[in-house]
């Protein structure tokens, strides 16, 4: 059953939603999978910068998973987007992203995002071309890891998306 846009909202992930987070990633077909261990972690250490939506019954429908580097405090670096098959192509993945950036810009003082995509995740590529025009940013695009660097079998190159300097807006400028 597909939620209307007025029955999701936008939250932050607990540790009770990093087995949904875990299973909406596997479902993806597109992401690196993380060990489920990860996911509940994620949910405790990190819900400051990731966000959630969820349905009319609290569920999570989608999420994205973010950090701010140590090293580059006004950074936020976004690690995965999934949104759950059913609710797909419906704009969550940005409305999400930019509900995220708005609260990490406000509360961590972030002006640009960072990304990875593999070359040929054309939705991924998609979703961060238009954050950054919605945001009057640049993008940069340089590759972070050669597809050698990974030590477990195949893997495409990740390609680093940066993205700034943003000019966010609030949800109530929209």
């Amino acid at each position: 059953m597909t939620a209307t846009q007025a029955d999701l909202h936008i939250d932050r992930p607990t540790v009770a939603d990093g087995s949904v987070l875990w299973r909406i990633a596997k479902d993806s077909g597109a992401l690196d999978l993380n060990s489920s261990y990860s996911y509940l972690l994620w949910c405790r250490d990190f819900a400051g910068t990731s966000v959630v939506v969820r349905d009319e019954r609290g569920e999570p429908v989608g999420f994205v998973t973010g950090y701010v580097p140590p090293d580059r405090p006004g950074t936020l670096l976004v690690w995965q987007v999934a949104v759950d098959a059913a609710q797909r192509g419906r704009g969550l993945a940005a409305r999400m992203l930019d509900g995220l950036t708005a609260r990490v810009a406000a509360e961590y003082g972030v002006t640009e995002i960072e990304t990875t995509i593999s070359p040929g995740n054309t939705a991924s590529e998609r979703l961060f071309a238009s954050y950054a025009e919605r945001h009057g940013a640049a993008v940069d695009r340089t590759v972070l890891f050669e597809a050698g660097d990974f030590p477990d079998g195949p893997h495409d190159p990740e390609v680093l998306y940066r993205i700034g300097p943003l000019r966010v807006q609030d949800a109530s400028d929209r």
